[in-house]
């Protein structure tokens, strides 16, 4: 360990690889709001939060888990769709308490173009939030809706009926199959922009 007059201890989220505060600093210098993406093993938390002398103050959030109890959704609460509808209801709540610039804060995730952070930010973005960003991160509105897995639902299903069953189970359970993803994206998508027109 070093030793010294001058050594400083880095502080411990540093230390614990949590923090990184040159990157923090920038975004609170900003001085914007942080659309802060985040995802568990179940699901995914989005905060528009700002930077106050006495710590951070969350103005706005949407979880994962407001799709399904407040505008039906019925398939994963981690997966892209998922990420891109708990996005655009972050995005219209903080529109609707005058929010209506922010900038993206993923922490220590990894930035692979396409990523459910991104089709976080896209959701945002499309519900009128102004978040600087290049689109050529965003993922495509094919897989935002989940072409791609009703897609690989389809095939799996002609080709091993008993995996399908295994590996679309929460579907099923929940009533949704999942060839019909992109209809239900679709369905979820309208209840949340309707819930919020005429800037309820």
């Amino acid at each position: 360990m070093a030793r010294g007059a001058h050594y400083r201890v880095a502080f411990r989220r540093r230390r614990e690889g949590a923090t990184d505060y040159a990157a923090r600093r920038k975004m609170i210098v900003s001085n914007l709001p942080r659309f802060v993406v985040r995802d568990s093993l179940k699901n995914i938390c989005i905060q528009l939060v700002k930077a106050t002398a006495k710590g951070d103050q969350t103005l706005v959030s949407a979880h994962s888990e407001d799709i399904r109890d407040e505008y039906g959704w019925k398939a994963s609460r981690r997966n892209l769709p998922a990420a891109y509808l708990t996005g655009l209801l972050a995005g219209h709540r903080a529109l609707a308490k005058g929010c209506k610039q922010a900038i993206l804060d993923i922490g220590l995730q990894d930035t692979t173009v396409g990523a459910k952070v991104f089709a976080a930010l896209k959701g945002a973005i499309d519900a009128g939030l102004e978040i600087p960003n290049t689109g050529d991160i965003l993922p495509s509105e094919a897989r935002i809706r989940g072409e791609h897995v009703a897609t690989y639902a389809e095939e799996v299903g002609k080709t091993n009926p008993e995996a399908y069953k295994r590996v679309f189970s929460g579907y099923l359970a929940a009533g949704l199959r999942p060839e019909e993803l992109p209809k239900h994206f679709d369905q979820t998508k309208k209840t949340i922009e309707d819930a919020f027109k005429g800037g309820q």
